[in-house]
C-alpha cells in the first residue's frame, strides 16, 4: 500500500480571494512582512498498487478527473 500526498493550489495567474482574506486577517493580528498568501488543498490518498509508478499514475488520474480543476488549479503528487 502506498500513500499519495496531493497538493492542489490555484494557478499563479488566478486571483485567490481566500488567500487575500487570510493575509488581511494576519496583518490585523500584527503579523508584518507578509507579501502574499495562497490557499489550497492537501489530500492524503491510500492506494493499493503494485509499485510507486502505478500508485502515482492512479493519483494523478484522480487529480485530473476529480480532485483538481485543470483550468484554474495545478497539483503535485508525492508518493510515500
Amino acid at each position: 500500500m502506498f500513500e499519495a500526498a496531493v497538493k492542489v493550489t490555484l494557478k499563479k495567474t488566478v486571483a485567490d480571494p481566500q488567500g487575500q482574506t487570510v493575509k488581511h486577517a494576519l496583518d490585523s493580528l500584527g503579523f508584518k512582512g507578509l507579501t502574499g498568501v495562497r490557499m489550497g488543498k492537501f489530500i492524503i490518498l491510500k492506494i493499493e498498487a503494485k509499485d510507486q509508478a502505478e500508485a502515482k499514475a492512479q493519483a494523478e488520474e484522480m487529480c485530473q478527473k476529480l480532485l483538481a480543476n485543470p483550468i484554474i488549479e495545478e497539483y503535485t503528487v508525492e508518493i510515500k
